[in-house]
Parts: structure tokens; C-alpha cells; sequence
């Protein structure tokens, strides 16, 4: 069965997946990534970014939803530990780090929490950014800040799918479309 126009096939090692589009604020039509839920899909792209992670790279960061799981197999192979920001406060929270993200490309504002005690985490120590998809750059940027309010530095951005012109520079797996038909 052939993947309908409103959709993308992408190939990560062995496994494929043809991902729909979505409307996604002002991009128009973009390819969705899922890895929740999909632990074939998530393994092929934690092991194929394995090379990408920086040298010298002591610690992982991600945001919550979509790119924990893949984070997590990163860790998992690479034996690197990793900390998570989420998208809201929670009650048991210990004096968070808040980062406010305008998302240019989906056109709706985020606000960032890192709790005090993962902050403390990051304390000079060389910092991975892991996102499953960087398109503008924004909630990079944003965890970026959480890195240097913690005392640590940037080592790098990896993704497995780079889309459109990120503000940083981004290793990535593949590129995907700025926007389809």
C-alpha cells in the first residue's frame, strides 16, 4: 500500500515509518515524529545517534514529551545520565529553573520548568542538548539557558530530525521538510 500524499517516509537503519502530516501554526503542513509508543522506531534512532553525541559530553538533557523516550535509549547505550525539563510546574518542584519558550514555528509560547535539585545536576558539567525534532531552535535555546543558570556548558544539539534553519548548529540523523503540500 502506497503512503498517502499527506505523509513522509523516512528510514532510520532498517526500520521505516512513513510519518503523517500535521498543520502546525504557521509552517502549514509538517511531518509528525512519534516516538512514544513506538520502541522499534525509538531504538533505531538512539543507536544510530550514538556518533553524534559530543566528546567529552557528561550529561544529557531533554524536554518533555515526544523526545524522553528516545533520551532515555540514548542514555541507556551510551551510559550517560540525562535530565528532563518539563512543560509544567509540579507541586514537589524544589526552587525550579523556569524558561519561557515563544515557538515561532508552531506559533503557541511554552514555559519551561527544571527542577532545583536536576539543575543542581548540571553543575559543571558538560551538557548534550537531545531533541527528536529542532526546527526553529526556540526550546533548545530555552534548555540552553537552563544549562548556563546551572553552572554548566552547552557541549552540543543533536536531534534525529533536523527541520528547516536552526538558530544553532544541529547534528541530526536526517533533515526533514519545512513544510509539505
Amino acid at each position: 500500500m502506497s503512503a498517502p500524499a499527506s505523509a513522509l517516509t523516512v528510514r532510520i537503519g532498517d526500520v521505516e515509518r512513513t510519518l503523517p502530516t500535521v498543520r502546525a501554526g504557521n509552517l502549514g503542513r509538517v511531518p509528525l515524529v512519534e516516538f512514544i509508543g513506538d520502541p522499534e522506531f525509538t531504538n533505531a534512532a538512539a543507536q544510530a545517534m550514538l556518533p553524534l553525541i559530543p566528546e567529552g559530553t557528561d550529561i544529557l538533557l531533554t524536554v518533555v514529551t515526544n523526545a524522553l523516550p528516545l533520551t532515555h535509549e540514548l542514555s541507556d547505550r551510551s551510559g550517560l545520565p540525562y535530565v528532563c525539563a518539563r512543560k509544567k510546574r509540579r507541586t514537589y518542584m524544589q526552587a525550579p529553573l523556569i524558561q519561557d519558550v515563544p515557538s515561532l514555528s508552531l506559533g503557541v509560547a511554552e514555559t519551561l520548568w527544571l527542577d532545583g535539585p536536576h539543575a543542581e545536576r548540571l553543575r559543571g558539567k558538560r551538557v548534550a542538548i537531545v531533541q527528536d525534532v529542532i526546527a526553529s531552535g526556540g526550546t533548545a535555546q530555552a534548555l540552553a539557558r537552563f544549562v548556563v543558570q546551572s553552572g554548566g556548558t552547552v557541549s552540543g544539539y543533536l536531534a534525529a530530525f533536523r527541520q528547516g534553519q536552526p538558530v544553532m548548529p544541529v547534528a541530526a540523523l536526517q533533515n526533514l521538510p519545512g513544510r509539505l503540500p
